[in-house]
């Protein structure tokens, strides 16, 4: 079925979008909002306590390349939910910014074919939600800096800055050798997602796609603007036409994007909220839009977090949240990702107080 975009941004989607015959359905999320944290998969016991003391309920657990086997994914699982906590998603870096999809280079095909089965074995594992990136060559930083107190962060330049993926350093006007026009990336973009989109279907499973960070026009030679803009969300989400498709809002790339996106924050919150489409959200601020920002703690930069918490207790968020590039703190990881966390529950419990009473 023909979807119109006066449809779809209306918040009609879940009406119009069809599915193959064998679709698992989605499974709806409960109320509320799923704070969770970011852990390795060798996570030490006494940093699942700490987890639990602080009120987190849920992990995205980080495993390494090599390990994304229906195996342990099952582990994993087993042992989080051991620990009292529950297991939100298992990411990859190689089951995103897969630079042979986005482009449509060699081996492109092998690649999807290996995603498939990450998806699938996702789903077997009772695993509900992955998050896919679309970058073609990575995500670009200059050297880091420092943020409030001297907290080293990550920085952007335009000048200075150079992509970073799974070990790859991409650099130069033409990262792979010649310009790429808009529309080749939605050839590429079309061709991969009509194939992945059933098999989350299947699968049962949601996939956030996050936005292009940073959302430069361009770089490397290679256009940004599938997902680094609000228009380019709402077309790939009407190209994938599937209810398992929807977004990874990373609130702090949002932000770096500035007037580019064609909405704030707020505001793309709240539209994919409304379309049933907002999945997870990265809780992280910046200092300023391109062409320069650096990353700073979550109550340092330019986006107000408390109105931005509000937005998502107004639109009814039922997906998960996590604390996302949190800058050091003296003290070491615990103290850094503690003072994040401990921000983020307080504004969700201040939200839901105003909201409800």
């Amino acid at each position: 079925m023909e979807i119109t975009r006066r449809a779809f941004t209306a918040g009609a989607v879940a009406a119009s979008l069809t599915s193959t015959g064998n679709a698992t359905p989605l499974e709806p999320l409960s109320p509320g909002i799923k704070i969770s944290m970011q852990v390795d998969e060798t996570v030490s016991n006494d940093d699942l306590t700490w987890i639990k003391q602080m009120g987190v309920g849920y992990l995205n657990v980080q495993t390494g390349n090599g390990h994304a086997t229906l195996e342990n994914f099952i582990a994993i699982k087993k042992r989080v939910e051991a620990a009292g906590l529950k297991v939100w998603n298992i990411p990859n870096n190689e089951n995103r910014n897969i630079e042979e999809v986005t482009l449509g280079l060699p081996g492109r095909d092998q690649k999807i074919e290996w995603l498939k089965q990450y998806i699938r074995d996702t789903g077997q594992a009772g695993i509900g939600y992955i998050t896919y990136a679309h970058m073609a060559n990575g995500i670009w930083s200059s050297k880091p800096e420092a943020t409030r107190g001297g907290g080293e962060s990550r920085a952007f330049h335009l000048a200075t800055a150079k992509g970073y993926w799974n070990g790859k350093i991409y650099e130069g006007p033409l990262t792979h050798g010649r310009k790429y026009s808009t529309e080749e990336l939605w050839e590429n973009y079309t061709y991969f997602i009509r194939q992945i989109a059933p098999v989350a279907e299947q699968s049962g499973v949601r996939i956030g796609i996050h936005p292009d960070d940073p959302p430069v026009p361009e770089l490397g030679g290679i256009p940004r603007h599938i997902f680094g803009t609000f228009d380019g969300y709402v077309r790939a989400l009407e190209i994938a036409n599937s209810p398992n498709i929807g977004v990874c809002l990373c609130c702090g790339t949002w932000a770096e994007g500035g007037k580019n996106t064609g909405k704030n924050v707020y505001e793309a919150a709240r539209a994919f909220a409304q379309m049933g489409k907002l999945w997870k959200v990265h809780f992280r601020n910046v200092t300023s839009p391109i062409p320069d920002f650096v990353e700073t703690y979550i109550d340092n930069g330019y986006t107000d977090m408390p109105k931005l918490m509000k937005t998502l207790v107004d639109v009814d968020f039922r997906g998960n949240l996590i604390a996302d590039h949190v800058p050091a703190m003296s003290g070491g990881r615990p103290a850094a990702w503690s003072y994040s966390m401990g921000y983020i529950r307080a504004l969700y419990q201040a939200a839901l107080e105003e909201k409800y009473g």
